[in-house]
């Protein structure tokens, strides 16, 4: 299927639940997604399955999901599955694409692979934008398609620099030309008032997260390198795989 086929399902599809995936901090749940003939198997999380956290409002971390997904797909790197914010069995929650992948295979084990230097990159960049505070390498999936795919982004979009993640290989690298023009394209985007990305994002994080976005997009983009780790902050996330 396309990619827009497969949201066309996300969105409008019967969810019937297959169980509850183990290992999670927060109720995620394989469902299968049907709509007519078509089907596609997908990650529900519910809202009201979120574990409370001290520095991220209650209710929001399947909402920075979607979120994820917006910036992902306007970059153009397709790098975050697709995604929605939807109704479900278990009421609104993200409904992402379930990625059929190995699950001896993440970033620690494929980061030497030359197929996969572009896409490490761009995830490197990426999680700088979106202030990941959770890039572990088993976040990183190789799907069956010999691609990367980037999930679980709950605890995103934060205000306050919170960037943690194992991917630190090209730091203070000069971002290359291709990577950049996407960057700018984004910026874009994000100071159109009325753009398509703008309005997702206003029905799924608040002003001021939105504002910091855009500022952290801009400081790459003025520097021009790949960011580096902070001296004596907790820049790596536990456990990292």
């Amino acid at each position: 299927m396309t990619e827009t086929q497969v949201l066309e399902v996300l969105r409008q599809g019967k969810m019937e639940e297959k169980g509850l995936l183990p290992y999670s901090s927060n109720h995620s749940f394989l469902v299968v997604m049907r709509d007519g003939d078509v089907t596609a198997p997908a990650v529900y999380k519910p809202q009201r399955g979120e574990s409370p956290l001290w520095d991220f409002e209650y209710g929001t971390l399947c909402k920075r999901e979607a979120a994820a997904f917006a910036i992902s797909d306007k970059l153009g790197w397709d790098l975050v599955p697709p995604t929605v914010l939807r109704e479900g069995t278990r009421g609104l929650g993200s409904i992402q694409l379930y990625i059929d992948h190995d699950p001896d295979r993440h970033y620690f084990t494929a980061a030497e692979d030359a197929r996969f230097s572009v896409s490490f990159r761009q995830l490197a960049l990426f999680d700088f934008v979106v202030n990941n505070a959770d890039r572990k390498s088993g976040h990183c999936l190789i799907g069956g398609d010999q691609r990367i795919w980037a999930i679980d982004h709950g605890i995103c979009f934060h205000t306050d620099y919170k960037l943690r993640t194992v991917i630190w290989e090209f730091s203070c690298e000069a971002i290359e030309p291709a990577q950049l023009e996407d960057l700018h394209s984004l910026r874009s985007a994000l100071t159109a008032a009325e753009s398509s990305l703008i309005q997702q994002l206003r029905h799924l994080l608040n002003r001021q997260e939105v504002a910091a976005t855009l500022r952290r997009l801009e400081h790459v983009l003025r520097t021009g390198t790949y960011p580096a780790p902070i001296p004596q902050r907790r820049n790596y996330p536990w456990p990292p795989i």
